[in-house]
């Protein structure tokens, strides 16, 4: 991999991944912008204890724009957009409309490949293997900034999850905290491990899944599984078989066998509801632990956490979204139309052949 920084017109970073070490990237950006002013600001509910992202200038991001005018193809000719360079493998570079900047993190926008009708699924594995490598360089990049807490890496994938942009691209958030789920696995780590004697609760769940009848697929150094209490119509956790705490610390076997599975996982998805359907929306998340102080969460170390990636779809039957409307959006209790047994079963069901 060869990695190249450079910057845009506005002053934003911008970070070539190259399969090839010879490429060479000193195209420049040749737009009229000028210096990106950001309203971001963190606020904390006093009540609930976790923390919100305000961010009033977010309004006037680009919205749906027609494929010729789409700002993470490369620039060709006159058509200028976010890439300055004709062509790319991978790319990263700062949010023009970051939901969090300056002491409040990060946002970085991660471009899968310059194919604007691709999908993650269709990478060949050593695409996918340069996305990986290039989620574990801005993870280790982004946590030595003073103001960040935890690196998040993810991906959204539809028109009904709320994607703005059809080219296929992630996101990664440098959050100044860590997040609330993040410190409710932290509490349930802590909790277990105290009742236990020391027992790791990552590890027992994982045990549990390897030996029951949610386990979807299966390598030598990975496996995906629907969890006892899914919360989404189809859901599915990918976990190293070796615990680590982030990305930054997986072994070359796991990183190797890495795009063989997630494809075959991501392939999978499509499949579920038909070959006539629309491709199916999703989220995929990646779970790291924080790199601050984990003081409040007692006898818990930071390579007591799992990294894992969740991956689920709003689709709950063909041609019907799950809407997270009063139980869900009010009081956070899920209600699951998809038993996560008969999930597990159709992603075994539409394995390819």
């Amino acid at each position: 991999m060869k990695k190249t920084s450079t910057r845009l017109a506005d002053g934003r970073e911008l970070i070539y991944y190259d399969l090839r070490d010879d490429r060479v990237r000193d195209a420049v950006d040749r737009r009229p912008l000028e210096r990106t002013h950001t309203t971001s600001e963190i606020r904390r509910d006093p009540l609930l204890g976790d923390s919100i992202a305000v961010a009033s200038h977010r309004q006037g991001r680009t919205y749906h724009p027609p494929a010729d005018e789409c700002p993470l193809c490369p620039t060709r000719g006159e058509r200028l957009s976010e890439i300055p360079d004709s062509s790319y493998d991978v790319v990263v570079f700062e949010n023009r409309f970051p939901s969090l900047a300056g002491d409040s993190g990060r946002c970085e926008v991660v471009c899968f490949t310059s194919d604007h009708d691709a999908s993650f699924a269709d990478l060949t594995g050593e695409q996918a293997r340069l996305v990986l490598d290039a989620w574990t360089d801005r993870t280790s990049e982004l946590s030595h900034l003073p103001c960040v807490e935890q690196v998040f890496c993810f991906e959204n994938r539809g028109p009904e999850i709320g994607v703005t942009l059809g080219h296929p691209h992630g996101q990664i958030y440098a959050y100044p905290f860590t997040t609330p789920r993040t410190a409710l696995m932290l509490r349930s780590l802590a909790a277990h491990k105290d009742a236990t004697g020391g027992e790791n609760l990552f590890d027992a769940v994982l045990e549990r899944e390897l030996a029951g009848d949610r386990l979807v697929l299966e390598g030598e150094h990975w496996a995906a599984f629907v969890p006892y209490a899914a919360h989404w119509p189809y859901e599915v956790h990918l976990y190293p078989k070796r615990r680590v705490p982030d990305l930054l610390a997986l072994d070359e076997a796991a990183r190797t066998e890495f795009p063989q599975v997630y494809l075959e996982l991501l392939r999978r998805f499509d499949r579920i509801f038909g070959t006539d359907e629309p491709p199916t929306p999703y989220i995929a998340a990646w779970h790291q632990a924080p790199f601050g102080a984990l003081a409040e969460f007692d006898g818990v170390v930071r390579d007591d956490f799992a990294l894992h990636l969740e991956l689920f779809t709003i689709r709950r039957t063909s041609g019907k979204l799950k809407f997270l409307a009063g139980s869900e959006s009010g009081m956070n209790v899920f209600i699951n139309d998809v038993p996560p047994e008969r999930a597990a079963e159709r992603l075994r069901e539409v394995a390819s052949s």
